[in-house]
């Protein structure tokens, strides 16, 4: 459980660096969980939730940042709110 603690950690600390960004384009985004198989599932909010980018900004700067952040990261998922 310590390293899922651990991996977890990781992954807020990623998004907290990430959501200034988030937050200047009127967005933001909601970390929900880390599946067994590495998926982490968050929630775009605000513009983020309906901007067409939102699918580049989460597989080119999301994933990318949170695979960097957390080896353990396999996919990024967007779900609905």
């Amino acid at each position: 459980m310590e390293n899922k603690e651990k991996t977890l950690f990781k992954i807020e600390q990623a998004i907290d660096e990430l959501r200034p960004f988030m937050h200047a384009d009127g967005g933001d985004i909601e970390f929900i969980e880390l599946t067994d198989a590495g998926v982490a599932k968050v929630r775009l909010l605000g513009s983020c939730s309906d901007c067409s980018m939102s699918h580049m900004t989460l597989k080119a700067g999301l994933e990318e940042a949170l695979k960097a952040a957390a080896p353990e990261v396999l996919k990024v998922e967007a779900i609905e709110a």
